[in-house]
């Protein structure tokens, strides 16, 4: 009985750190998307403010340097995407797309300039990682989101943004201001979801360790159909879903020979497309999502 509570202390600790980058990208998702700009490059964003961070770290000595290192990696990259999106009019799936494709060829060479090895950085010693503190950051985001959100003039005009920027237009505040806002907001919590890889839940930077975070996050996004509560349940379901593949991993289930890992390793993919599956229809993305805003 003692075993058994013990493993499940440890599937809910585990599921708590999994869902922790997934909260960031997700509630930095759902900043942008609610202005009314598509955020598919989160990913890219992820990739970038995990290098960052394990950059940075490994430079100063100190892992608040690396907090600073992740976010401003990762603010770079939403400039460019904001400045393509927002002023140039491009297309938002494409613009975030090269963005994603672009993260993941500059950091294995960025990783290779630095540190002469096309894979990953040097490994962090336990002193320069984050332990719990990503974890109740990003919880606390949660609330404060839900707050700002609801009960906050800037929220207020963000949901305008993506609803109806016309309207916001015509009360004197100007819509590209407020997306700008959005997406360089929406790349620092990217940057911290990269953060949480990097120098929390693991040692070092690794090439592609994102693992289709960013697209999950993004699940989870539509899931909670933009709202920051509804939206952190989801990011919980896949942090258990990831979880529980890992402590799955070498168990017999039936027969004398263990399921082959690449069945369990999928486990979170596929609850991301059942669940997107399930809910795609019958979530409604805010009206001018995607819409680029023309000020007649």
């Amino acid at each position: 009985m003692t075993e058994f509570v013990s493993s499940l202390v440890q599937l809910g600790d585990s599921t708590l750190r999994g869902s922790t980058p997934l909260l960031f990208a997700a509630l930095g998702g759902l900043v942008s998307e609610r202005s009314g700009v598509i955020q598919i490059s989160l990913e890219g964003m992820m990739l970038m403010g995990a290098f960052g961070a394990a950059a940075a770290t490994l430079s100063a000595q100190s892992p608040a340097v690396g907090v600073v290192g992740a976010v401003g990696a990762s603010l770079l990259v939403a400039i460019v995407y904001a400045f393509f999106v927002i002023e140039l009019k491009a297309n938002q799936i494409v613009a975030g797309t090269a963005v994603n494709m672009f993260a993941a060829g500059l950091t294995p060479f960025l990783c290779k300039i630095l540190y002469d090895s096309g894979t990953s950085t040097p490994s962090l010693p336990l002193n320069l990682r984050l332990q719990s503190e990503p974890v109740w950051a990003a919880w606390g985001l949660v609330f404060l989101g839900w707050l700002w959100l609801k009960y906050t003039p800037s929220g207020l005009w963000v949901r305008f943004a993506g609803e109806h920027p016309a309207a916001l237009d015509s009360a004197g505040i100007r819509v590209k201001r407020v997306r700008w806002a959005a997406v360089l907001l929406s790349g620092c919590l990217a940057g911290l979801g990269g953060l949480s890889l990097s120098i929390c839940l693991s040692s070092s930077f690794s090439r592609s360790m994102t693992a289709g975070r960013g697209f999950m996050a993004l699940a989870a996004l539509i899931f909670g159909k933009w709202k920051p509560i509804p939206t952190a349940a989801a990011c919980l379901l896949f942090g258990f879903s990831d979880a529980l593949q890992i402590r799955l991993q070498g168990v017999v289930l039936w027969g004398t020979e263990p399921v082959p890992v690449q069945f369990i390793q999928i486990l979170p993919y596929i609850v991301t497309v059942l669940v997107l599956a399930g809910v795609v229809g019958q979530s409604r993305a805010p009206h001018a999502l995607g819409v680029p805003f023309n000020k007649e």
